[in-house]
């Protein structure tokens, strides 16, 4: 299933044990988990959730928006644990005392996707600079998430290293989540950069196709974090690291690795928790 809103996406997930005492249901402690949109786009979120509710008891209520909004959102006490992807985001957050106990979960990569027309002439190339520096040069149409996610920061390091800032009516800012940029991108015969997870889940839907890859700059690593509750009161950091125990532990991985490999043939994620904990 795909979501598809233009705006911060504010939603609650609520598996049932197969118990219909509703009372019981009421009382199972919430864990606010703040992530970003990638991981309800690929449908990651689907297979996590259920599990982890099912082994902990624990009901989830999702903030799926981009990281920089994530991060506020903690910032504010709205939030219990993030589940995240710009480094140096998160070591600024972790610095200034807001949040504890970071650890790798997974990682996919960036690509570069475009109209099958590819006006620019850089599809099969592995360089995204070139490949933006061309698009720059034609001023062709590229969608921007513009809504300071982990893809919207790293696409402006990539401009940055150019030298280049894009602007002018052919660099389009969607101000939106994934899936409705690469939405946008595909309604404008625009190029934009996404998460080849996302990208992979929402495929035949969307009218673009992939340009570049396999950059080593497309390295996309997510962590998760707790809010520390020294700094912000009143958080559920019991139910925040029950959530990160599980997301590390060998069952977490594994139904990472395994997300997407019937369907797609290849992972949407690849795990990188080291010293897994919880179950093993």
């Amino acid at each position: 299933m795909a979501f598809k809103s233009t705006q911060l996406i504010i939603f609650t997930l609520v598996f049932l044990w197969g118990c219909s005492d509703q009372s019981s249901e009421r009382t199972m402690p919430v864990l606010r988990l703040a992530t970003t949109t990638s991981t309800v786009g690929s449908g990651l979120l689907e297979v996590l959730l259920p599990e982890f509710e099912k082994i902990s008891g624990i009901k989830v209520e999702v903030f799926s928006t981009g990281t920089g909004q994530a991060l506020e959102l903690a910032r504010k006490g709205k939030a219990d644990v993030l589940l995240v992807h710009a480094r140096a985001e998160e070591d600024a957050f972790l610095r200034a005392g807001y949040g504890i106990n970071r650890h790798d979960v997974m990682y996919n990569e960036f690509v570069l996707l475009g109209p099958s027309s590819d006006i620019a002439g850089i599809r099969g190339g592995e360089d995204i600079l070139y490949a933006l520096q061309k698009i720059a040069d034609g001023r062709h149409a590229f969608i921007s998430r513009g809504d300071d996610s982990g893809t919207h920061k790293r696409e402006l390091e990539f401009w940055n290293t150019i030298e280049h800032t894009p602007n002018g009516n052919w660099y389009i800012s969607s101000q939106s989540g994934m899936l409705t940029t690469l939405q946008l991108a595909a309604d404008r015969a625009a190029y934009v950069l996404s998460d080849r997870g996302t990208y992979l889940f929402n495929k035949n839907e969307l009218d673009l196709e992939l340009i570049v890859e396999n950059d080593r700059r497309f390295h996309n690593p997510y962590g998760v974090i707790a809010v520390n509750p020294v700094t912000i009161k009143g958080v559920a950091f019991e139910q925040a690291m029950a959530f990160i125990n599980f997301l590390t532990s060998v069952r977490g991985q594994h139904l990472i690795a395994e997300h997407g490999t019937n369907q797609f043939g290849q992972p949407l994620f690849m795990p990188m928790a080291s010293n897994p904990e919880g179950e093993k």
